[in-house]
């Protein structure tokens, strides 16, 4: 794509709560927890792109929506209106100086339509043209406008991985989908991180450690190997087709979910891939604690899961190919609910926030995603969360995560996100090209390549 076609910064403010909620204010300096301390501390967003309001609505309505109500909702976001600062136990930046700075917010225009986006691969197109916006590495919350030429615009949450999971930044956007339509946030949110703290003294299993690697050159492959391994593809899961999946991936008594169906689908193909190569193959899931954790504790305060922060722990599996190829469906299936069902659970997480206490020295990464033994593919689903995209300008044609380069870590992943609206998921996948190649041939075509088309956005290329 053109150089001159790239976004382009129109403004950068701070806006700043009212202050006029009625929840405590958090502490001046908030501590991340140790659950926070794992995530690289990297940017991470959730891209919002809409068409052009039906109603007649152009883009400064849009702006001048949030300008009006932005500083409500972040009365309920009171610590994403701080900077990030060093901690000085570390002498990293995992700390909130919640002093009401004031969220980001950016206004800025594409020289091009949103169907002229290679939805083949969203991530390389956005940031080939731009989105999101760079900002400073201390902002808590980037919030994004972003025109572009056909009438239609883009929202990204912005934030940094330490302060937010995937779980929370979709909370964010459709805490503001509330506020602007009704003007109030009937959750309550919760930022106190205190109740993930470590047990005196720490204590955790013999083995637990082998689960995270130092992040040191020493212990990760070379950058070369890292950005050549890889291919991104985006698609589109029908509806039809998950539940296909689902029936065939279920046994008498047993009904697979659809994330244990597709997973089991993308395991035996994953294998089938691997061959020869390799006597085993591992997969992970990345699962978010806040319905699985049973104490009392966790339950108040997660608040019906309205906690804010990173829940999050990798779940991975590993088996060997032949196996792997030869198991039907619902076998796999079983592994997969099985592998998640005995990670995530209270004594789990209570044993990272204790193994990281101890750790603290030192920035860790899950082994599984060095990219070192056996081949790695890990999934990650917001597909479950709760996602309201409406704000009164129509729901969004398409959401997306998106997050920076991990740099030298070196394994596969899936993204999944529901389709706005619709009952089919949208995948974002960065896998091995004869991966790729496999997914793209099976004559199932379970996965089908996103485009501007499918989304609703195709008639904007004639504008």
């Amino acid at each position: 794509m053109a150089s001159d076609s790239r976004v382009r910064v129109l403004s950068r403010s701070t806006v700043k709560a009212l202050g006029s909620n009625a929840a405590p204010a958090p502490p001046r300096l908030l501590a991340v927890s140790n659950l926070d301390l794992l995530p690289q501390n990297i940017p991470v967003s959730l891209f919002c792109a809409y068409r052009r309001p039906s109603s007649g609505g152009g883009f400064g309505d849009v702006v001048a929506a949030f300008e009006a109500k932005l500083p409500s909702l972040l009365d309920h976001f009171l610590p994403l209106t701080g900077r990030i600062v060093v901690d000085p136990r570390s002498g990293r930046r995992e700390m909130l100086n919640c002093d009401n700075q004031g969220a980001e917010l950016v206004l800025a225009e594409a020289g091009v339509a949103l169907a002229s986006l290679d939805y083949g691969q969203l991530g390389a197109s956005l940031a080939e043209v731009g989105v999101p916006v760079k900002y400073d590495a201390g902002v808590a919350l980037s919030v994004q406008l972003v025109s572009f030429s056909c009438g239609g615009f883009a929202v990204a949450w912005a934030s940094n991985h330490v302060l937010t999971d995937g779980y929370s930044l979709c909370m964010i956007a459709s805490a503001w989908s509330e506020v602007a339509r009704s003007g109030t946030l009937s959750a309550a949110v919760n930022h106190d991180r205190s109740v993930f703290r470590p047990r005196a003294p720490p204590s955790y299993g013999p083995s637990f450690g082998e689960q995270f690697s130092p992040v040191e050159g020493e212990h990760l492959v070379n950058a070369l190997t890292t950005q050549c391994s890889f291919v991104e593809r985006t698609y589109y899961v029908e509806a039809r087709d998950l539940e296909t999946l689902r029936s065939q991936a279920s046994q008498v008594g047993v009904v697979a979910t659809r994330i244990e169906a597709l997973s089991a689908y993308l395991w035996k193909a994953f294998a089938a891939v691997v061959g020869a190569s390799d006597e085993s193959c591992r997969m992970g899931w990345w699962v978010n604690g806040r319905p699985r954790l049973a104490a009392p504790r966790y339950k108040a305060a997660m608040r019906e899961r309205e906690y804010i922060g990173n829940v999050t722990t990798l779940a991975v599996a590993e088996a060997r190919v032949e196996d792997t190829r030869r198991l039907p469906l619902p076998d796999i299936a079983s592994t997969v609910r099985e592998t998640i069902r005995s990670t995530a659970t209270d004594e789990h997480f209570q044993q990272q926030v204790d193994w990281v206490e101890e750790h603290r020295a030192t920035k860790y990464v899950e082994t599984a995603s060095v990219g070192l033994g056996s081949p790695v593919l890990t999934v990650t689903s917001f597909a479950t969360f709760s996602l309201d995209t409406d704000f009164g300008f129509g729901r969004a044609a398409l959401t997306m995560p998106t997050g920076e380069d991990c740099g030298r870590l070196c394994s596969a992943f899936v993204q999944i996100i529901a389709r706005p609206g619709g009952d089919g998921w949208l995948v974002n996948m960065y896998v091995w090209p004869r991966l790729a190649a496999a997914v793209d041939s099976d004559e199932r075509r379970i996965f089908k390549p996103l485009t501007a088309e499918f989304l609703g956005l195709g008639h904007y290329s004639r504008l």
